[in-house]
C-alpha cells in the first residue's frame, strides 16, 4: 500500500510531495494503521449509532455534510438520518444543498407549508429537469422533504426548517422568477429587468454556454444590464408587500443573475477562477441565509466533498482553487464549523457518460489499492463513522491520501483518475465510510434505473 507523505506546508504543491512505502502484510497494517482508526470510530448500523457524531458537532453553526459522489442511495439516506437529528434535536434552521435556487425554493415552500405550494413533495420535485435531475429528483430526497413538512406543520414560522439551494447555474431561472414576482409587486422595476433579460435571451437555448463563447468573439456582455437590475431591486425591495421569504428569494435571484453571468464568462476562458466563483457564490448565499434566519440561526449544508472538505487539505490550493468548506472555516472559525466527509469502497451509482447524457447505473469499482476507502476496507468490511480527532492528525495529518470523488459523468473504465489526494484529518471533522453502497433512486425514469423502491421511503 502506498501513502504519499506531505513535504513542506499545509496542504503544498504535487510537486512537494514524496512517496512512502508501507509493507501490504495485513498484521503489520492493522497494527500500524488500523488499530488507529478503529480505535477513533464508531459502527454505524442504526440512526442511533449517530449521537457521537451529534456530541462531537456540539455548538458548532454549520455542518456540512458531504458526499463522495451524486449517485448514491446512502450517501443521500444517512445524510438525512443526520439532518433530522440536527434539526429535531438542535434546532437547525435550514438544509441548504448543492442545488438551483428556484427549485430548492418551491420545495422550501411545500416543507414550509406554504398555501399553493403543491400537493406532495413528489410532485414539487418531479419538476426538477436541470440535468443531472437526479441529484434531487430523487426518492430518497422525496422522503426528506415529507418529513421535513410533517415536522414544520405546527411550528411557528420563525421555526420551521427550510430547503435552499446555493447553486449558482440557474441564470434563465432566476431572470423568469424575477420577471414573474416583479410583474406581481413592482411594473417599475419589472422593465428594468425585461431589459436585462432581452439581452441574454438569443442566447437561451444552450443555458449559459453560448453566451459565454459570445463574449470569447466579441466585446461583449450582459454585466451591466444585471448589476443595475441587482441595484434596483436592492433599492425597492424594502417596499414589497408580500410575504418575507418571497421578498428574500427576489433579492437571491437578482445576485445569482450578476454571480451567473460571470460564471458563465469565466468558465470558457478555463483555469481555477469560474470554479471560485461558483464556490465563492455558495458561501455568500450561506451566509445570506443565515443573516436571513436571525443571530442564533444554524445551517445544514449539502454538498460534494470537493466543496465541504477544507480545500487547503488537498492538492486543490496549489492550483488556486477554493473551496465552500475552506471558507467556513476562514469567515466563521475551526470551531464554529463540523465538516463530515462521505465515501464507499465499492457498490453501484447513478451517473452519466457524458454531460446531458441518459442517467445510467453504473458500477463502482473495488476503490483502489492505497486509498483511503482500502485502508477503511480493511478495517473489518464494516461501515463506521471516523472522528478526526488529535490522535488521527498525528497519524494522518502529515500524509496525502488518495480519496475517490465521482462526479455526475463517470467512467468506470477510469477509476483510477477519480482521486484526490488529501491530508484526510485536515480536510473533515469526522469521515462516514460505508463498505458497498448502491444507487439511488430516480424519479424520472430512464433505462436501466427503476422508478419506484420497493423499501420507499427508506425510513429517512
Amino acid at each position: 500500500m502506498f501513502l504519499t507523505q506531505n513535504i513542506g506546508s499545509f496542504a503544498g504543491p504535487k510537486t512537494a510531495a514524496m512517496k512512502i512505502s508501507l509493507s501490504e502484510d495485513r498484521h503489520l497494517i492493522s497494527r500500524e494503521l488500523i488499530h488507529t482508526i478503529t480505535g477513533n470510530s464508531v459502527e454505524l448500523q442504526s440512526a442511533e449509532d449517530l449521537d457521537q457524531l451529534i456530541d462531537q458537532i456540539g455548538d458548532a453553526q454549520y455542518v456540512l455534510l458531504g458526499e463522495a459522489s451524486h449517485g448514491t442511495h446512502e450517501y443521500y439516506t444517512w445524510r438525512s438520518k443526520i439532518s433530522k437529528k440536527l434539526i429535531a434535536e438542535k434546532g437547525f434552521s435550514f438544509i441548504a444543498v448543492e442545488g438551483d435556487w428556484p427549485d430548492c425554493y418551491r420545495v422550501n415552500r411545500y416543507v414550509k407549508n406554504y398555501p399553493d405550494s403543491g400537493k406532495s413533495a413528489f410532485e414539487v420535485m418531479h419538476a426538477f429537469n436541470r440535468w443531472p435531475t437526479w441529484m434531487w429528483a430523487n426518492w430518497e430526497v422525496v422522503a426528506l422533504a415529507e418529513w421535513m413538512k410533517k415536522h414544520n406543520e405546527n411550528l411557528p414560522r420563525g421555526q420551521k426548517a427550510g430547503f435552499y439551494g446555493l447553486d449558482v447555474y440557474s441564470l434563465w431561472e432566476s431572470m423568469e422568477a424575477i420577471l414573474k414576482y416583479l410583474g406581481k409587486v413592482d411594473p417599475q422595476a419589472l422593465e428594468i429587468a425585461k431589459k436585462a433579460f432581452q439581452c441574454f435571451e438569443p442566447y437561451s437555448a444552450e443555458e449559459g454556454q453560448a453566451y459565454a463563447r459570445a463574449t470569447m468573439m466579441v466585446p461583449f456582455s450582459c454585466e451591466r444590464e444585471v448589476i443595475d437590475l441587482l441595484k434596483e431591486i436592492r433599492t425597492r425591495i424594502s417596499h414589497y408587500n408580500t410575504d418575507h421569504e418571497a421578498v428574500f428569494s427576489a433579492g437571491q435571484n437578482a445576485v445569482i443573475a450578476v454571480n451567473a453571468e460571470k460564471y458563465y464568462r469565466t468558465m470558457v476562458k478555463g483555469g481555477p477562477e469560474s470554479w471560485n466563483i461558483r464556490d465563492r457564490h455558495m458561501m455568500d448565499t450561506l451566509n445570506r441565509l443565515m443573516k436571513f434566519h436571525g443571530s442564533h440561526a444554524k445551517g445544514i449544508i449539502w454538498e460534494h466533498n470537493t466543496h465541504i472538505g477544507d480545500a487547503r487539505a488537498t492538492d486543490m490550493t496549489a492550483d488556486g482553487m477554493v473551496n465552500v468548506g475552506q471558507l467556513v472555516r476562514e469567515q466563521h472559525g475551526d470551531n464554529n464549523a463540523f465538516a463530515v466527509g462521505f465515501g464507499s469502497y465499492k457498490g453501484t451509482v447513478i451517473a452519466g457518460n457524458n454531460w446531458g447524457a441518459d442517467m445510467r447505473i453504473l458500477p463502482l469499482p473495488e476503490a483502489a489499492q492505497g486509498s483511503w476507502e482500502y485502508l477503511l476496507h480493511l478495517c473489518g468490511a464494516k461501515d463506521r463513522i471516523v472522528f478526526m480527532n488529535d490522535s488521527m492528525k498525528k497519524r494522518f495529518g502529515s500524509k496525502m491520501i488518495k480519496h475517490r470523488a465521482v462526479g455526475v459523468v463517470y467512467h468506470p473504465e477510469y477509476e483510477h483518475r477519480n482521486y484526490v489526494p488529501s491530508l484526510m484529518p485536515l480536510r473533515y471533522d469526522a469521515f462516514v465510510y460505508l463498505d458497498e453502497t448502491k444507487a439511488l433512486h430516480p424519479l424520472h425514469v430512464a433505462k436501466d434505473v427503476h422508478q419506484i423502491p420497493e423499501t420507499y421511503p427508506f425510513g429517512v
